[in-house]
């Protein structure tokens, strides 16, 4: 009766061990560009939200701007996936009314000046798909130069007198794209 309990209490053992290797599984390290969101109204507490972005965070790592975000080509605006907008209510870029919905962002950056596209395209990687036949709405905007400098690209959205404006910075440079109501 022991050997019996014994040989089996083995098999029990060898199985479990070898179905925790088959079952475990392999996660993927750290992005090196970790995906972030930048919304409006910024107080997590209110949920009626107007507008809302999704997107990765590329790092200089002693890397020029114009090297990771070229002048003068479209750029999916950070890294990875191109930058998902959702607008939860109707806003206008410039003279163009975007409807409620998400869309992709993308832009063409430049030394003084940055032009700003809303287009059509969900769920696209890098800018590599990107069809001008499927901007929605595009705007040029200044280029500012800031004291401060940022190591890592970031979004965040501010209130103006009309709407709201989604500024963004990298390295000095900063980019405010006005929406408004």
């Amino acid at each position: 009766m022991k050997k019996s309990t014994l040989l089996a209490t083995a098999v029990c053992a060898l199985v479990m061990l070898l179905s925790a290797n088959a079952n475990a599984q392999k996660f993927p390290d750290l992005d090196k560009s970790p995906l972030d969101a930048a919304w409006f109204p910024n107080d997590y507490k209110d949920a009626n939200k107007t507008v809302r972005v999704i997107y990765s965070r590329p790092q200089l790592k002693g890397r020029s701007l114009n090297e990771l975000a070229p002048n003068g080509k479209v750029w999916r605006t950070g890294a990875n996936e191109a930058v998902e907008i959702s607008f939860f209510t109707d806003l206008y870029l410039g003279k163009t009314k975007i409807k409620a919905g998400t869309y992709t962002l993308y832009t063409i950056p430049g030394e003084k000046e940055w032009t700003v596209i809303i287009n059509k395209d969900r769920n696209v990687w890098g800018a590599y798909t990107y069809k001008s036949e499927k901007d929605v709405a595009r705007l040029t905007v200044p280029v500012t130069t800031a004291d401060d400098y940022l190591e890592a690209f970031s979004m965040v959205f501010t209130k103006s007198d009309n709407g709201v404006i989604l500024n963004l910075g990298w390295d000095k440079m900063r980019v405010a794209i006005p929406f408004i109501k």
